[in-house]
Formats: C-alpha cells, structure tokens, sequence
C-alpha cells in the first residue's frame, strides 16, 4: 500500500534543524579545559556521556528543561571531578540559545514550505528558549510549535506528539515527522501513526530492527519530497 502524501512535516529541533550535537560538544569541551583538564578527550565523546545522563533525568517527574540542563551538567562535572559553578547552568542555556542551524535548514525547509508543507517543531526545552532558537532560524516561519513545557512531558513521551496532532490539519498518516533520533523521536513518531524520516547525517545503521519510511542524508530530500508532490 502506497503511503499517503505528506501535508505536514514535523522536527525535531535540536539535532535535526540546530547543529544540537556540535555546539553541546563545543560547550563541554570548553568547560573541561577550563576546569583545567586540557585533554578531556574528543567533544563527541563528552556529549554523548551528558546525553545519556540528560536522558535518564527527563524520564524522572517533569521538570523545566532550564532545570534538566543544570542538573544533568551538574552530575556530568561531577563525574569528571571538576568544580560545579552554578553560572555553568545558565551559560549552557545561553549557550543553547545561540547554536546555529544546520546549513541546509533554512533553505531546505523554506522549499518544502513554499511546495505545500505545513512546517511544526516538536522539541524537547522551554518556550523561553525556543522563543531564541527561532530567532537563529529566520526568517523560516514555522505553523505551530509545541514544546515540552506545553504538555509537561518529554519525548520519547508521545503527548507532544499527540499536541502536534491537533495542530495539524491532517491526519497522522499525512504527516511526516524529520529527526536525528530514533529514542526521542522515530519511535514515538510510530505509535502515534505518523510517517517518519530520520535525518542521518553521519551515515550511522539504525540502533535496531526498526527502520523509518525515508533516510535522508540532509534535510533537502525533504525539499525534494515536497516538490515531488507538488508536480503529481
């Protein structure tokens, strides 16, 4: 059965549309040497670590995602057996707020938009922060936004999903959800019957045996999806 054609893409934000991965890695490398720890060894490898810890914190009772970071960087430094400064905290925040779009984003999804698609952010943070992460991603105008301060859950949760659903228009086999990753994202995106694409940008193998509907190396085969229907 052939799939049904996409209305509306939904993302991820922070890793899909944001370098997430690059600015994180950049943050904690720099608060290592700052620390005094001139060989933390590669950004990639301390992402990754504050990751898992960020994950097992979101699965807790809900919090702000301002609190989360603080924490879960916290218990990080503390692991590596640095100093914790309470402004480390907030300059992650701020951080955050400043990281830049993938180069493909703005000009891949204002195609997409321009041939038919309704554009909705599904993220995992606070309004305040996205509030500054769209300012990185102008002039791109997205339909609806649904953070998790919205609905006091975290992906891989599905009630942001659910409070996309009903910003739509569509039905959740017309919609197409874009993300980097399969825990938060492609999986939860399933349950809930929408199509999804992962963006794999390091052409890694999926973490299993599930597989999306697309894979995509960049945000253009979105573009090109779009444009593809315009013309049938």
């Amino acid at each position: 059965m052939a799939a049904a054609p996409v209305k509306v893409a939904t993302f991820d934000c922070y890793g899909t549309l944001i370098d997430w991965e690059g600015g994180a890695a950049a943050f904690l490398y720099g608060l290592a040497r700052r620390n005094g720890d001139f060989d933390p060894g590669p950004g990639s490898q301390l992402r990754e670590r504050w990751e898992q810890i960020q994950f097992e914190a979101i699965q807790d009772e809900y919090r702000t995602y301002r609190d989360v970071l603080a924490s879960s960087l916290r218990t990080w430094v503390g692991e590596r057996g640095y100093r914790w400064n309470t402004g480390d905290g907030d300059a992650l925040e701020s951080a955050m707020q400043a990281w830049q779009p993938f180069p493909d984003a703005i000009p891949a999804l204002t195609r997409a938009k321009k041939a038919g698609l309704r554009l909705v952010i599904i993220s995992n943070t606070d309004r305040h922060i996205m509030d500054q992460t769209l300012c990185q991603l102008s002039p791109l105008a997205f339909d609806a936004v649904v953070v998790a301060e919205d609905v006091r859950a975290y992906k891989p949760d599905t009630m942001s999903f659910t409070r996309a659903l009903e910003h739509a228009g569509a039905r959740p086999e017309e919609i197409l959800h874009v993300a980097f990753g399969f825990k938060y994202d492609i999986t939860p995106a399933r349950e809930v019957g929408m199509q999804t694409a992962w963006i794999n940008r390091h052409r890694e193998q999926p973490p299993g045996d599930e597989r999306p509907d697309y894979e995509w190396r960049d945000l253009w085969g979105l573009a090109e999806l779009a444009e593809a229907q315009a013309t049938q």
